[in-house]
């Protein structure tokens, strides 16, 4: 007794290990079954065809052995009614002209003429005599029987239905026990026996015959029908296969070439409609190689053109910058007008020059020849820096930079002067379009990524305007000026700096509430920069009041990721723009 229960408990753990082990296989069966369903269209379509035409085979099957055995039963069920009728009339002559006046001599009678009945049917199992049913008239005498056993398959519901009609009554029935039964036709009709009164002659035939042959067609049919089958799959898996290879390959084909590998090309064999497809598949990927190609070749031809342009206009410039700066120099000496003159002179070929190394940064940008100088520095250093250099503009707009920088060290691998230049155009552009209201600079990192957002409260944009600010040369509204002197391709570069990094730079906002934009920095080359450290977009419009800037220097938050980084951060939510970080300028 004490060792039972941990028997059963032994018993319970191992039951439950093969059930999860069987649960574990049959659901990577299942998975399995669902990939190979979902991404192979042979396998739909071969077991579609197979189920189809199997259920079709098995139906027409069946009707055939239904009729087959249908007619069998009814031409076995008239030829011996026939021979059943004859058996018994021939009975009623013998006993009609049979000469008896005893029980006895009743009795040989009807033992001698189921022998003979016996003895000259074709096919029987046997024959019977039986008393009618309610009959009481005449001697009695004892039923008379070729096999004694076949008194037991004869109902009494047929020897009420021939008293009843006093005419020849048939019935279904089986012979033997078990599986070794066959079926049989159990024929009784009346007959009136000398002395002894009204009995009911019935003779069983035997179906052996017609069961066999039922049988050997019903193995013929399976037989058949597994073969089509079979067929059926190997022919539906080669239909498939030659329609399907061709779409594959051309799928393959297409997959390579949004690879980049134009010269690729599907292998065309025939002249069916599936070489036809392969034919136009070429000659469009033929002209898709051309036309790419001519592109390609106009792209290079431009890039080198406005690098061209901007190297050779580098000395005309020089040479007029020298004279405008003499005038400059000697604009007190001048009339107001030729004063007013050379100061604009001087100031358009300040914006020029800009325009020029814009344009040598963009096309180094464009030839992929651009390249990183990586250090490791910290980014509230470089944020200080440009934000020192960007207070004096902002001052005479009218607005505060009020910076949230965390107290541990923000490193990173990074290119301190392209940041710089993204910082740079960053705050120009919210001092510019900032309506004198106060600028937020905030810097908050984790494992793998940096993050610097510049907010502004001034007129904003629309979620349209934000998905084209980085386009070259595009502005928001065509009627404002740019009054700091942009060149309108400050965050096109910004924004090719962020990608030279690994980063991102996005943009958010809303009219009348002010614009915000992003710049996100790998740690590391080649760290994925995962959920960003800041979000983009506020919640809502309410948002919490900027803190005061602290006269001494810009204010700091207190350590990230505390709960005072947090409150200060406000209602901030995770959500991301949909991602697309576009060419181009604010």
């Amino acid at each position: 007794m004490t060792g039972g229960a941990p028997a059963r408990s032994a018993l319970r753990s191992r039951l439950r290990r093969w059930w999860h082990r069987g649960g574990s296989r049959a659901l990577a069966y299942s998975r399995f079954w669902r990939l190979a369903w979902g991404r192979s269209l042979r396998l739909r379509v071969a077991f579609f065809t197979v189920v189809v035409g199997t259920i079709a085979l098995a139906l027409l099957a069946t009707v055939l052995s239904d009729q087959v055995r249908d007619g069998l039963f009814e031409q076995r069920r008239d030829q011996v009614l026939a021979d059943a009728a004859n058996r018994a009339e021939q009975a009623q002559q013998r006993f009609d002209g049979a000469t008896v006046s005893t029980a006895q001599d009743a009795q040989l009678l009807a033992n001698d003429m189921v022998e003979s009945i016996q003895a000259t049917a074709v096919d029987s199992e046997g024959a019977l005599l039986l008393p009618a049913p309610g009959s009481s008239a005449g001697a009695a005498i004892l039923p008379p029987a070729t096999d004694q056993s076949l008194r037991s398959i004869i109902d009494d519901e047929l020897q009420e239905a021939i008293a009843e009609s006093s005419f020849q009554q048939w019935q279904s029935v089986g012979l033997g026990e078990g599986e070794q039964q066959v079926p049989a036709i159990a024929v009784g009709s009346p007959v009136t026996i000398p002395v002894a009164g009204n009995y009911q002659l019935f003779m069983v035939y035997s179906l052996a015959a017609q069961q066999a042959q039922l049988d050997l067609l019903q193995r013929v049919l399976a037989v058949g029908a597994v073969t089509l089958a079979l067929l059926l799959v190997v022919m539906t898996w080669y239909i498939t296969r030659r329609v399907l290879d061709p779409v594959q390959q051309a799928a393959r084909t297409a997959e390579l070439l949004a690879d980049g590998n134009l010269t690729e090309r599907m292998q065309v064999r025939g002249h069916d409609e599936l070489a036809r497809l392969g034919r136009s598949f070429n000659e469009m990927a033929t002209s898709l190689q051309d036309q790419i190609e001519r592109l390609a070749a106009l792209s290079r031809m431009q890039q080198r053109f406005v690098s061209d342009v901007s190297h050779e206009l580098r000395t005309p410039l020089t040479t007029v910058r020298m004279a405008a700066e003499v005038l400059y120099r000697a604009r007190g000496d001048l009339p107001p007008v030729q004063a007013r003159s050379a100061e604009l002179l001087q100031t358009q070929l300040d914006r020029f020059e800009s325009l020029l190394v814009d344009l040598l940064e963009i096309s180094r940008f464009d030839a992929g020849a651009a390249v990183l100088e990586v250090e490791e520095a910290d980014l509230r250093g470089v944020v200080e820096r440009v934000v020192g250099l960007t207070e004096p503009l902002a001052a005479e707009r009218g607005s505060r930079i009020i910076v949230h920088v965390p107290d541990e060290p923000c490193t990173a691998d990074m290119d301190t002067r392209r940041v710089e230049r993204v910082l740079r155009n960053l705050l120009v552009n919210a001092v510019e379009h900032g309506e004198g209201e106060p600028i937020e600079v905030r810097v908050a990192m984790h494992e793998t990524a940096l993050a610097v957002l510049v907010r502004d409260h001034g007129i904003g944009m629309t979620l349209p305007e934000a998905e084209r600010v980085f386009d070259r040369f595009w502005r928001a509204d065509p009627a404002r000026t740019r009054t700091l002197g942009g060149t309108g391709l400050g965050l096109a570069i910004a924004l090719e700096d962020a990608r030279l990094h690994g980063g991102t730079l996005d943009a958010w906002g809303r009219p009348g509430d002010g614009a915000a934009f992003r710049l996100l920095l790998p740690r590391r080359a080649g760290l994925e920069i995962g959920t960003p450290p800041l979000a983009l977009a506020p919640r809502s419009v309410g948002e919490p009041p900027v803190p005061e800037a602290d006269p001494a220097g810009p204010a700091a938050l207190p350590p990230l990721m505390t709960p005072a980084f947090g409150e200060l951060l406000g209602p901030w939510d995770t959500g991301e723009r949909p991602g697309r970080s576009p060419e181009g300028s604010r």
